[in-house]
């Protein structure tokens, strides 16, 4: 059984040293406001997405929303290296799947190589699968071999009212190929917030051990957390001084989970990681 949400005080150590004390309800197992701070380059200034290669947490891979280059550091050094595969263009999530990379790009396309690469090349070949709309959510679940889209801004949604996500079949060495889609209901959304409505805009998706989706939204400043039907369990408010822009999210096979942040004013971009409580049933 998963334990009730709690709320709980702590003191915050923030960029500039200072500390004050802030209360933050936070999804079981995580304590939100205690996360460990991985700085990024200047390169990584506009990081966006995030992913591992099977959970493995030794290497965080990623791409920031400017140029199309891969990139991958070390958690231990930070020592950062790229490869290109693409033009400069508008990139928004990151996916890996039994060896193969997929960038998400705003307007839907999915570019695809192998994860090792070796050569700088622009890849041209996009798969056009997703309706028109604005897109930044992708989740690649490897077990499955699913892939996961979550429109940010469609026209065919009232987004006052549901999202739509995509499924897309990912099999190793076959084509990606659109399977089905799913609904996320914005109005639970609003009522675990006490609001009217809000319009909810998805900056990055991932998938925990539990099966629980964490939806993440930099605009609305939110982290939402759903079963594996989609019913809204929690949502979560996030602190802008520790979350100034969340653009990406990825779990370990430890499950324990990061946090990327654009850089949007601070001193540095950073990746936020937050460890699991092994307590959590």
């Amino acid at each position: 059984m998963i334990k009730p949400i709690l709320t709980v005080v702590v003191t915050l150590l923030l960029f500039d040293g200072c500390t004050q004390r802030v209360a933050v309800e936070t999804p079981a197992g995580y304590d939100l406001a205690r996360p460990e701070v991985l700085k990024m380059p200047a390169s990584l200034n506009e990081i966006s997405g995030i992913a591992f290669n099977s959970g493995s947490p030794d290497t965080i891979y990623a791409e920031q929303d400017e140029e199309g280059r891969l990139f991958y550091f070390p958690t231990a050094s930070l020592d950062v290296k790229h490869k290109k595969f693409g033009k400069k263009g508008d990139y928004e999530d990151i996916a890996i799947s039994h060896g193969t990379i997929v960038i998400l790009r705003s307007d839907g396309g999915l570019i695809s190589f192998p994860l090792n690469l070796t050569t700088d090349e622009e890849i041209t070949d996009a798969k056009e699968l997703l309706p028109n709309g604005e897109y930044e959510a992708m989740y690649a679940d490897e077990t499955a071999g699913l892939l996961y889209v979550l429109c940010k801004d469609c026209q065919t949604d009232n987004a006052a009212k549901s999202i739509t996500g995509y499924i897309l079949a990912m099999a190793p060495g076959k084509d990606i190929e659109l399977k089905g889609n799913f609904q996320v209901n914005t109005k639970n959304i609003a009522t675990k917030l006490n609001e009217k409505k809000i319009m909810l805009r998805p900056s990055a998706l991932a998938k925990n051990k539990h099966n629980e989706w964490y939806i993440l939204s930099s605009v609305n400043k939110l982290l939402v957390v759903a079963d594996d039907k989609w019913e809204i369990k929690g949502v979560y408010p996030l602190d802008p001084a520790l979350f100034p822009q969340p653009e990406g999210i990825a779990f370990d096979k430890n499950d324990n989970l990061y946090i990327s942040n654009e850089r949007a004013g601070t001193p540095n971009a950073t990746v936020l990681k937050f460890i699991f409580a092994n307590d959590k049933k």
